[in-house]
Protein backbone atom coordinates (compact mmCIF):
# COMPACT_ATOMS: atom_id res chain seq x y z
CA UNK A 1 0.00 0.00 0.00
CA UNK A 2 2.47 2.36 0.87
CA UNK A 3 4.35 2.15 -2.70
CA UNK A 4 1.02 2.46 -4.49
CA UNK A 5 0.40 5.74 -2.32
CA UNK A 6 3.89 6.79 -3.45
CA UNK A 7 3.64 5.38 -6.73
CA UNK A 8 0.45 8.18 -6.92
CA UNK A 9 1.94 10.92 -5.21
CA UNK A 10 4.85 10.66 -7.92
CA UNK A 11 2.16 10.51 -10.82
CA UNK A 12 0.44 13.45 -9.45
CA UNK A 13 3.27 15.79 -9.07
CA UNK A 14 4.25 14.88 -12.55
CA UNK A 15 0.98 15.79 -13.77
CA UNK A 16 0.95 19.30 -11.59
CA UNK A 17 4.46 19.86 -12.76
CA UNK A 18 3.45 19.21 -16.51
CA UNK A 19 0.73 21.75 -16.11
CA UNK A 20 2.67 24.04 -14.86
CA UNK A 21 4.90 23.78 -17.47
CA UNK A 22 1.89 23.94 -20.26
CA UNK A 23 0.75 26.98 -18.29
CA UNK A 24 3.97 29.15 -19.20
CA UNK A 25 4.55 27.60 -22.81
CA UNK A 26 0.28 28.57 -22.99
CA UNK A 27 -0.06 25.06 -24.43
CA UNK A 28 -4.24 25.83 -23.29
CA UNK A 29 -5.57 22.85 -25.46
CA UNK A 30 -3.15 20.06 -24.48
CA UNK A 31 -3.56 21.63 -21.02
CA UNK A 32 -7.63 20.76 -21.16
CA UNK A 33 -7.19 17.69 -22.89
CA UNK A 34 -4.18 15.70 -22.23
CA UNK A 35 -5.55 13.81 -19.23
CA UNK A 36 -8.87 13.06 -21.17
CA UNK A 37 -7.03 11.89 -24.23
CA UNK A 38 -4.66 9.80 -22.00
CA UNK A 39 -7.59 7.95 -20.41
CA UNK A 40 -8.84 7.50 -23.92
CA UNK A 41 -5.52 6.24 -25.66
CA UNK A 42 -5.08 4.24 -22.36
CA UNK A 43 -8.56 2.17 -23.08
CA UNK A 44 -8.06 2.11 -26.97
CA UNK A 45 -4.37 1.38 -26.83
CA UNK A 46 -3.07 4.02 -28.72
CA UNK A 47 0.92 4.19 -28.88
CA UNK A 48 2.69 7.03 -28.11
CA UNK A 49 3.17 8.61 -31.01
CA UNK A 50 -0.50 8.47 -31.79
CA UNK A 51 -1.49 10.04 -28.37
CA UNK A 52 0.75 12.87 -28.89
CA UNK A 53 0.12 13.14 -32.55
CA UNK A 54 -3.37 13.71 -31.37
CA UNK A 55 -2.41 16.32 -29.14
CA UNK A 56 -0.85 17.91 -31.32
CA UNK A 57 -3.43 18.27 -33.94
CA UNK A 58 -5.95 19.18 -31.23
CA UNK A 59 -3.34 22.40 -30.16
CA UNK A 60 -2.75 23.25 -33.96
CA UNK A 61 -6.61 23.38 -34.58
CA UNK A 62 -7.26 25.32 -31.36
CA UNK A 63 -4.22 27.62 -32.52
CA UNK A 64 -5.63 28.43 -36.05
CA UNK A 65 -9.07 29.29 -34.79
CA UNK A 66 -7.63 31.66 -32.09
CA UNK A 67 -5.58 33.55 -34.96
CA UNK A 68 -8.96 33.48 -37.21
CA UNK A 69 -10.72 35.15 -34.26
CA UNK A 70 -8.21 37.58 -33.76
CA UNK A 71 -7.43 38.54 -37.02
CA UNK A 72 -11.27 38.94 -37.59
CA UNK A 73 -11.53 41.25 -34.64
CA UNK A 74 -8.64 43.23 -35.93
CA UNK A 75 -10.15 43.66 -39.16
CA UNK A 76 -13.32 45.72 -37.46
CA UNK A 77 -16.13 44.39 -39.61
CA UNK A 78 -19.44 46.62 -38.78
CA UNK A 79 -21.04 43.03 -39.13
CA UNK A 80 -19.96 39.80 -40.64
CA UNK A 81 -21.67 38.79 -44.08
CA UNK A 82 -21.00 35.60 -46.08
CA UNK A 83 -21.00 34.81 -49.52
CA UNK A 84 -23.55 31.82 -48.99
CA UNK A 85 -26.00 34.33 -47.78
CA UNK A 86 -26.15 36.65 -50.65
CA UNK A 87 -29.27 37.64 -51.88
CA UNK A 88 -28.30 36.67 -55.86
CA UNK A 89 -32.09 36.54 -57.56
CA UNK A 90 -32.53 40.53 -56.44
CA UNK A 91 -30.01 42.63 -58.50
CA UNK A 92 -30.85 42.91 -62.62
CA UNK A 93 -27.46 42.77 -63.80
CA UNK A 94 -24.36 40.91 -61.45
CA UNK A 95 -21.51 38.50 -62.66
CA UNK A 96 -22.22 35.48 -60.35
CA UNK A 97 -18.86 33.67 -61.93
CA UNK A 98 -16.59 37.05 -61.90
CA UNK A 99 -17.85 37.37 -58.07
CA UNK A 100 -16.92 34.11 -57.18
CA UNK A 101 -13.56 33.66 -58.57
CA UNK A 102 -12.84 36.61 -56.86
CA UNK A 103 -12.73 34.67 -53.80
CA UNK A 104 -10.39 32.66 -54.63
CA UNK A 105 -8.23 35.66 -53.62
CA UNK A 106 -5.90 35.99 -55.89
CA UNK A 107 -6.45 39.64 -56.53
CA UNK A 108 -4.57 39.75 -52.69
CA UNK A 109 -1.42 37.79 -53.77
CA UNK A 110 -1.07 39.71 -56.91
CA UNK A 111 -1.78 43.21 -54.93
CA UNK A 112 -4.28 43.91 -56.80
CA UNK A 113 -7.87 45.78 -56.29
CA UNK A 114 -11.15 45.24 -56.37
CA UNK A 115 -13.89 47.78 -56.84
CA UNK A 116 -17.46 47.48 -56.23
CA UNK A 117 -20.10 50.14 -58.02
CA UNK A 118 -23.33 49.79 -57.26
CA UNK A 119 -26.15 51.98 -56.31
CA UNK A 120 -27.19 51.57 -52.88
CA UNK A 121 -28.69 48.81 -51.37
CA UNK A 122 -27.54 46.52 -54.11
CA UNK A 123 -25.26 44.18 -51.59
CA UNK A 124 -21.73 45.66 -52.80
CA UNK A 125 -21.04 46.48 -48.86
CA UNK A 126 -21.72 42.69 -48.12
CA UNK A 127 -19.45 41.67 -51.20
CA UNK A 128 -16.98 43.26 -49.84
CA UNK A 129 -17.57 42.27 -46.32
CA UNK A 130 -17.77 38.68 -47.00
CA UNK A 131 -14.55 38.74 -49.32
CA UNK A 132 -12.33 40.26 -46.71
CA UNK A 133 -13.52 37.68 -44.22
CA UNK A 134 -12.67 34.74 -46.60
CA UNK A 135 -9.22 36.89 -46.48
CA UNK A 136 -9.11 36.67 -42.42
CA UNK A 137 -10.12 32.51 -42.74
CA UNK A 138 -7.37 31.95 -44.98
CA UNK A 139 -4.85 33.87 -42.82
CA UNK A 140 -4.72 37.76 -44.56
CA UNK A 141 -4.34 40.57 -42.22
CA UNK A 142 -7.46 42.97 -42.68
CA UNK A 143 -8.97 46.18 -42.33
CA UNK A 144 -12.55 47.38 -43.46
CA UNK A 145 -12.85 51.17 -43.08
CA UNK A 146 -14.70 53.91 -44.99
CA UNK A 147 -13.47 56.50 -46.73
CA UNK A 148 -14.69 59.15 -44.07
CA UNK A 149 -13.39 57.28 -41.93
CA UNK A 150 -9.80 57.45 -43.25
CA UNK A 151 -9.83 60.90 -43.61
CA UNK A 152 -10.74 62.07 -40.44
CA UNK A 153 -8.58 59.82 -38.74
CA UNK A 154 -5.68 61.35 -40.94
CA UNK A 155 -6.71 64.52 -40.26
CA UNK A 156 -6.78 63.68 -36.86
CA UNK A 157 -3.60 62.60 -36.46
CA UNK A 158 -1.92 65.25 -38.56
CA UNK A 159 -3.10 67.83 -36.48
CA UNK A 160 -1.33 66.16 -33.57
CA UNK A 161 1.89 65.28 -35.32
CA UNK A 162 1.44 61.98 -35.58
CA UNK A 163 0.49 61.21 -39.53
CA UNK A 164 3.30 58.77 -40.30
CA UNK A 165 1.99 56.53 -37.35
CA UNK A 166 -1.45 56.87 -38.56
CA UNK A 167 -0.98 56.15 -41.99
CA UNK A 168 0.78 52.85 -40.70
CA UNK A 169 -2.27 51.89 -40.16
CA UNK A 170 -3.61 51.33 -43.78
CA UNK A 171 -0.66 50.55 -45.35
CA UNK A 172 0.01 47.36 -43.14
CA UNK A 173 -3.15 45.06 -43.56
CA UNK A 174 -2.87 42.88 -46.71
CA UNK A 175 -6.27 44.19 -47.64
CA UNK A 176 -7.23 46.73 -46.93
CA UNK A 177 -11.48 47.62 -47.22
CA UNK A 178 -12.43 51.27 -48.02
CA UNK A 179 -16.53 51.07 -48.07
CA UNK A 180 -18.69 53.84 -49.47
CA UNK A 181 -16.30 55.85 -51.26
CA UNK A 182 -18.35 59.18 -52.97
CA UNK A 183 -21.68 59.20 -50.50
CA UNK A 184 -20.24 62.04 -49.05
CA UNK A 185 -18.08 64.55 -50.96
CA UNK A 186 -14.39 65.16 -50.10
CA UNK A 187 -12.39 68.33 -49.64
CA UNK A 188 -9.10 69.12 -51.29
CA UNK A 189 -7.02 68.15 -47.48
CA UNK A 190 -9.16 64.84 -47.61
CA UNK A 191 -8.69 64.20 -51.35
CA UNK A 192 -5.14 64.61 -50.68
CA UNK A 193 -5.14 62.18 -47.36
CA UNK A 194 -6.87 59.07 -49.25
CA UNK A 195 -4.74 59.90 -52.21
CA UNK A 196 -1.90 59.23 -49.62
CA UNK A 197 -2.94 55.63 -48.85
CA UNK A 198 -3.64 55.05 -52.47
CA UNK A 199 -0.73 55.49 -53.86
CA UNK A 200 1.48 53.69 -51.35
CA UNK A 201 -0.40 50.52 -51.22
CA UNK A 202 -0.22 50.60 -55.44
CA UNK A 203 2.09 47.50 -55.84
CA UNK A 204 2.32 46.57 -52.25
CA UNK A 205 -1.32 45.73 -51.01
CA UNK A 206 -5.02 45.18 -51.96
CA UNK A 207 -7.57 47.15 -51.95
CA UNK A 208 -11.60 46.32 -51.59
CA UNK A 209 -13.05 49.61 -52.84
CA UNK A 210 -17.12 49.91 -53.01
CA UNK A 211 -18.50 53.34 -54.44
CA UNK A 212 -22.01 54.49 -55.93
CA UNK A 213 -20.60 56.26 -58.52
CA UNK A 214 -19.04 55.44 -62.11
CA UNK A 215 -15.78 56.58 -62.51
CA UNK A 216 -16.66 58.68 -64.89
CA UNK A 217 -18.24 60.67 -61.78
CA UNK A 218 -15.19 60.04 -59.41
CA UNK A 219 -13.78 63.46 -59.87
CA UNK A 220 -17.13 65.03 -58.30
CA UNK A 221 -15.88 62.72 -55.07
CA UNK A 222 -12.42 64.06 -54.85
CA UNK A 223 -13.76 68.24 -54.88
CA UNK A 224 -13.69 68.23 -58.88
CA UNK A 225 -9.65 67.79 -59.32
CA UNK A 226 -9.25 66.25 -62.25
CA UNK A 227 -5.32 66.12 -62.03
CA UNK A 228 -5.84 64.21 -58.62
CA UNK A 229 -8.55 61.83 -59.86
CA UNK A 230 -7.37 60.78 -63.05
CA UNK A 231 -3.34 60.26 -60.76
CA UNK A 232 -5.92 57.86 -58.26
CA UNK A 233 -7.42 55.86 -60.94
CA UNK A 234 -4.04 55.25 -62.89
CA UNK A 235 -2.84 53.85 -60.22
CA UNK A 236 -5.98 52.01 -59.00
CA UNK A 237 -7.29 50.39 -62.10
CA UNK A 238 -3.44 49.43 -62.78
CA UNK A 239 -3.87 46.00 -61.35
CA UNK A 240 -7.98 46.17 -60.56
CA UNK A 241 -11.26 44.22 -61.18
CA UNK A 242 -13.95 46.26 -61.77
CA UNK A 243 -17.79 44.84 -60.70
CA UNK A 244 -20.92 46.46 -61.45
CA UNK A 245 -24.00 45.72 -59.87
CA UNK A 246 -27.55 47.12 -61.25
CA UNK A 247 -30.94 47.09 -60.15
CA UNK A 248 -33.11 48.77 -57.62
CA UNK A 249 -32.23 48.39 -53.82
CA UNK A 250 -32.87 45.69 -51.66
CA UNK A 251 -33.91 47.60 -48.46
CA UNK A 252 -36.69 49.08 -50.53
CA UNK A 253 -37.85 45.12 -51.78
CA UNK A 254 -40.63 45.29 -49.31
CA UNK A 255 -42.41 48.64 -50.18
CA UNK A 256 -41.76 47.38 -53.78
CA UNK A 257 -43.27 44.01 -53.27
CA UNK A 258 -46.39 45.17 -51.68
Amino acid sequence: MGADRRLAANSQATTDALRGQLVSLKLSHLLERFELLAQQAGAEQWSHVDYLAQLIEGEAHAREDRSIQRRVGLARFPVVKTLDLFEWSWPTKINRPQIQNLFRLRFIEDKGNVIFIANVGLGKSHLAIALAHTACLRGYSVLFTTAVDIINSLSAAQAQGSLKRELRKYLQPRLLVVDELGYLPIDKHGADLLFQIISERYERGALIITSNRAYKHWPEIFNHDSTLTSALLDRLLHHAETVLIEGKSYRMKEQIET
